[in-house]
């Protein structure tokens, strides 16, 4: 599964709160597996909206949506608490 480049305040986001690490690594992890049990892949509500999110940490989910059946575009990593 590719992961098409970042919107340019994502990368910023991850910096600041120290994410970048945990980020690539389950980036990498979820270009193997999309679906693999240490994402917690799921599909938000409401679902038609086909909106997706992947964890990436405790606090932290990716955020995004399928452009075709191999790629994705990561909208947003926010903190899944707020």
């Amino acid at each position: 599964m590719k992961i098409l480049p970042l919107y340019p305040d994502i990368p910023a986001y991850l910096k600041k709160r120290g994410l970048e690490k945990k980020f690539e690594k389950k980036r990498a992890l979820f270009e193997q597996n999309p679906f693999h049990p240490n994402l917690d892949t799921e599909l938000l509500e409401p679902k038609h909206m086909r909106i997706w999110s992947f964890r990436v940490d405790k606090k932290y989910r990716a955020i995004f949506i399928f452009r075709d059946k191999n790629a994705i575009e990561i909208i947003e990593v926010n903190n899944h608490y707020q």
